[in-house]
């Protein structure tokens, strides 16, 4: 008796084991959920909004342009951030506000992105913090699956601050 329920403790214990990996590899690897938070994206995804942002465009180098990204905070690695990719490696981006008269620009270093808001009133982003490593991005937004009836692809930047890549 007390090693048939022994044995079935240990095959549970097994399984659970074997299933947490592959739950583990799947979220890592492939995407994961994520509700997000704050005014930042506003109007391409507000407070609550459900997106799914898939993992491998970040492993295989495949960021670009206009792409929306969930990635850890500069200032607080247990905080992640949504913002849309601006400038790649080697681009000049315009690095003032939407109400600044003079116009101040920076290129992008080696191995960094520059992240804004679509809301540029009411985002903390690049213009703040500067450039981000490239590996501090989790994964890239691909689609949008809250509220229902806004299920689908993310739009254009509301914006027109993406710089166009001339390779």
């Amino acid at each position: 008796m007390f090693r048939s329920a022994l044995g079935k403790t240990l095959g549970f214990v097994g399984y659970t084991i074997q299933y947490g990996c592959v739950a583990h590899c799947a979220f890592e690897y492939i995407g994961e959920f994520v509700a997000c938070s704050g005014p930042s994206m506003e109007p391409t995804i507000t407070s609550h909004d459900v997106v799914f942002s898939e993992r491998l465009s970040r492993h295989l180098c495949r960021i670009e342009n206009g792409d929306i990204v969930i990635a850890k905070s500069p200032f607080d690695p247990h905080m992640n951030i949504c913002k849309r990719v601006i400038g790649l490696e080697g681009d000049k981006v315009c690095t003032s506000g939407p109400s600044d008269v003079f116009k101040t620009h920076q290129y992008v270093p080696k191995g960094h992105v520059w992240l804004e808001g679509d809301n540029l009133r009411n985002s903390t982003d690049s213009r703040s913090y500067g450039p981000v490593p490239y590996a501090l991005i989790r994964g890239r937004v691909c689609l949008k699956l809250w509220p229902l009836h806004h299920v689908g692809a993310l739009n254009q930047s509301p914006t027109g601050r993406v710089v166009k890549r001339s390779d």
